[in-house]
């Protein structure tokens, strides 16, 4: 599991680096100013990697679920190269189903150069002379496989924790809380991120 904490910590490593020098350099200019592409880039690495947070999280969701419902199996199942692959996947499929919103993005003719936000993101949308249907299509499509899809995962994995948990001893029970107290407190946080994304 401590893997997968690493890996959520890079994430806000590599979006806090995508937001925060740009915002600090807006704020000691006069004038806040973005190049279209940079735009876009901000928006492409910020998303990308905040959709691979909720990928994580069902990672650590299912390890969780594997030590506590198959302790005897978790080492086979639970092996480096698993790991390795979930963590490469995690990455892999946002950065790749992001991509092609933010290429119809690109090929964009745009209708107004201001841009009401601190940060580019999902409100550079206000700029284009027309919203396509596919780049709509891409963005609900990306919010179900890569937001809605990890957050089912998360609770069925846990509502089956629940009821294994429920039905064993008071030892395992124990066990069980003290495992999940930590990912409890990371989906907590990241309620506020869905959040901010539905509502952008």
């Amino acid at each position: 599991m401590y893997i997968f904490i690493a890996a959520l910590l890079l994430n806000s490593v590599v979006t806090s680096t995508t937001v925060y020098p740009k915002l600090l350099i807006d704020i000691l200019s006069e004038k806040s100013i973005i190049s279209y592409s940079a735009c876009l880039l901000q928006c492409y690495i910020y998303y990308s990697f905040s959709a691979s947070d909720f990928l994580l999280l069902a990672a650590m969701a299912y390890d969780r679920y594997v030590s506590i419902c198959k302790p005897l199996q978790y080492p086979t199942i639970m092996s480096k190269t698993t790991v390795c692959i979930i963590l490469f996947l995690s990455w892999l499929l946002p950065a790749v189903q992001i991509a092609f919103p933010t290429l119809l993005s690109a090929n964009s003719k745009l209708c107004k150069f201001t841009l009401k936000a601190i940060f580019c993101n999902s409100s550079y949308y206000s700029i284009y002379c027309v919203t396509t249907a596919a780049r709509s299509l891409a963005d609900m499509f990306n919010i179900f496989t890569l937001i809605l899809l990890p957050i089912l995962f998360i609770l069925f994995t846990y509502t089956r924790i629940l009821i294994i948990s429920y039905r064993s001893s008071g030892n395992v029970r124990t066990k069980a809380a003290e495992t999940c107290t930590l990912h409890l407190i990371l989906m907590n946080f990241y309620r506020y991120i869905i959040e901010s994304i539905l509502t952008d």
